[in-house]
């Protein structure tokens, strides 16, 4: 089972939850920007939801695919056109893509990245127990470089899950090119996409190393997401924040969220390929929960900070585990429903 790359898009790289344990030795983590998007197509897909998925970067006309075998699949981040064989097709949903059927990106409406989860994932070997893509080190995913055209991803093995969502769906292609269930995803609920999102910062170790009026700047000015933003950090250009004075520091770790403050006072927001450490001093850190806005914001896009204290960045990221383990429940119970059904007609 494969999937064939018609056209690549502008920069399309096959990603998971990252290379865990590994910063120790400068090794970066790098994996899904938009971690909760990554893992909720994976969810869909029938898949664990560490498996490996394509991270799509849009900015215009995405990549094209042709499924060379009959497929599971599911889209999730961005809001998205997305065809089938040139019938739009829907998000945050498993779809079953029958044999020679073509997947077509095209232009964002909200957001920048899209994850495409395919059921069995792709069958590659990991490096450093992660299929993830390290481009400046050109390491992981396929030859550790983004997806060109003519490029062929091997297929996994699916999944039991991912056989009964297949079976289910396979029923509901109609008159359509796919198969799709009654059923999606709240995406605005777990992905709320807005020109200005506000994120919620918890305060850093360094915070009160800043002037009064820089930090209360922080949290009342909106900060522009700048061109020069990548997969290692979000680069922002608003009101320079400033020092009370000089400060020295000794490089520590970083981690995904870290919102450092280089010499000239334009907060970058540190993000999947960061460095293993850091010497900037730090404004806060961005709620876990709000890293996936980061990653979905696109050059031009005003952010808006509000702090809050640790404890409610931890109820909020219990609160999102615990409905990812509600959709996980209802994803196998759709499947279980159905063949449970087919099972009783049989012994009709």
């Amino acid at each position: 089972m494969s999937i064939q790359v018609i056209k690549p898009g502008m920069f399309t790289t096959i990603q998971d939850k990252g290379r865990i344990g590994y910063q120790k030795y400068g090794v970066l983590t790098s994996g899904g920007m938009d971690q909760l998007s990554l893992r909720v197509a994976n969810l869909l897909a029938g898949n664990q939801e560490s498996e490996a998925a394509l991270e799509i970067t849009l900015m215009g006309p995405g990549p094209v695919f042709t499924c060379q075998t009959d497929q599971l699949i599911a889209v999730t981040g961005a809001d998205v056109e997305v065809d089938i064989d040139g019938e739009s097709a829907p998000l945050w949903k498993p779809l079953f893509i029958p044999s020679g059927s073509t997947i077509s990106f095209g232009p964002c409406k909200r957001g920048c990245r899209s994850y495409l989860a395919v059921a069995g994932g792709f069958d590659i070997k990991p490096v450093m127990q992660s299929k993830s893509t390290y481009v400046r080190a050109e390491i992981g995913g396929l030859k550790g470089r983004p997806l060109a055209k003519g490029d062929v991803l091997p297929i996994g093995k699916p999944s039991r899950l991912a056989c009964g969502l297949t079976k289910m769906l396979t029923t509901k292609v109609r008159n359509r090119g796919y198969g799709a269930p009654d059923w999606t995803v709240n995406h605005a609920h777990f992905l709320p996409l807005h020109k200005s999102p506000v994120i919620r910062i918890v305060a850093g170790r360094h915070m009160a190393h800043f002037q009064e009026e820089s930090q209360q700047a922080f949290f009342e000015q909106p900060f522009q997401v700048t061109p020069q933003s990548d997969r290692m950090g979000c680069r922002l250009k608003g009101e320079p924040i400033r020092l009370k004075k000089k400060l020295e520091l000794m490089s520590e770790a970083v981690a995904c969220g870290s919102v450092q403050i280089p010499p000239d006072g334009q907060p970058i927001i540190l993000l999947a390929d960061r460095q293993t450490t850091g010497g900037y001093p730090r404004m806060g850190e961005v709620a876990t929960v709000d890293v996936p806005l980061i990653a979905q914001a696109m050059p031009g896009a005003n952010l808006h900070f509000q702090r809050i204290d640790r404890q409610e960045a931890e109820r909020v990221l219990v609160k999102q585990e615990e409905e990812l383990r509600e959709l996980t429940a209802r994803i196998k119970l759709e499947a279980f429903s159905f063949r449970t059904g087919e099972s009783h007609d049989k012994h009709k």
